[in-house]
């Protein structure tokens, strides 16, 4: 069994719930209602991040906020992770021709991470915002897996049948053919489903009554019944209407793996196979633009 450090997860929760409100700064009262914290407890542990300057309090609301050493520790992974800032200027334009919003998404060994956001991307994302986590299991994170070794796309299967209770022949085929169609096409298409729907729900709920475990158990739960449902787009049709939820294109560095993802989202009505194929495709040429300039420097 993993360690669990019930103080850690304390702290995690109140940066959590600090990145989720950006524009936001919680009281004592109001931040032990949302985590749900003993108030002796929360104050200690609020008071010593703030002594650290991980946060700050307004001298008369006494409300806190993410202080000035989030910003250097955000600076230092910045310095590791500058495809972010290459990224920037192109999704920006993007949002602005296209119209629709984009997430940045990048993966851990055990989630797939929102690291960025340009616009309303979607509900789902915009439910949690930036930090968004979701289990780096079969069916989530595909774009990633479709482009890295085989070793590591079995390993993303077993986690997947794992999760279900067992190996399942018919589901394994299934998100073996998606992988196969994203690494022809270069990009990930999926659909609408009330899987989506019901994290989105859940995210919403949990938004006011703050829990790592909560928050954790929806996304298990997410990553589960996606795999009962139709979640890729495995053949694009020019003349058909599709309920897109999202358009995933990698962005390569180190190795030709894929290390970030631009995220298309926030569409309203359905689209045709066509406009799938053109919006995709203006995506991958700044994508492939920000891969060459991230090669370029490291």
């Amino acid at each position: 069994m993993a360690l669990f450090s019930q103080p850690t997860a304390r702290a995690l929760a109140i940066l959590d719930l600090l990145m989720a409100n950006p524009d936001q700064a919680f009281g004592l009262t109001e931040m032990t209602r949302r985590l749900n914290l003993n108030k002796a407890t929360c104050h200690a542990i609020l008071t010593t991040m703030a002594n650290y300057g991980f946060l700050v309090q307004h001298p008369k609301t006494k409300a806190y906020r993410l202080g000035p050493s989030i910003i250097a520790a955000g600076n230092a992974a910045f310095a590791q992770f500058p495809v972010l800032e290459y990224a920037r200027p192109e999704l920006e334009a993007l949002q602005a021709d296209l119209d629709i919003g984009f997430g940045v998404t990048g993966r851990s060994k055990q989630h797939m991470v929102l690291l960025a956001l340009y616009g309303q991307a979607s509900e789902l994302i915009n439910s949690f915002q930036l930090g968004l986590r979701l289990p780096n299991d079969a069916p989530v994170a595909s774009s990633f897996i479709a482009f890295s070794p085989a070793k590591h796309l079995e390993a993303w299967l077993t986690r997947a049948h794992e999760s279900r209770g067992g190996y399942n022949e018919r589901l394994d085929q299934k998100l073996r053919v998606s992988v196969i169609g994203i690494r022809a096409r270069g990009y990930e298409v999926t659909l609408k489903t009330k899987a989506e729907a019901e994290l989105t729900r859940e995210l919403s709920r949990i938004h006011n009554s703050w829990s790592l475990t909560e928050l954790e158990d929806a996304a298990r739960k997410y990553q589960i019944d996606l795999c009962d449902e139709q979640y890729h787009l495995d053949r694009i049709e020019p003349k058909t209407k599709y309920d897109v939820s999202t358009i995933s294109v990698p962005v390569f560095v180190e190795n030709k793996l894929p290390v970030v993802c631009f995220v298309a989202g926030s569409f309203k009505e359905p689209m045709t196979g066509a406009k799938i194929e053109e919006i995709a495709a203006r995506i991958k040429e700044s994508a492939d633009r920000v891969t060459t300039l991230a090669e370029s420097f490291s």
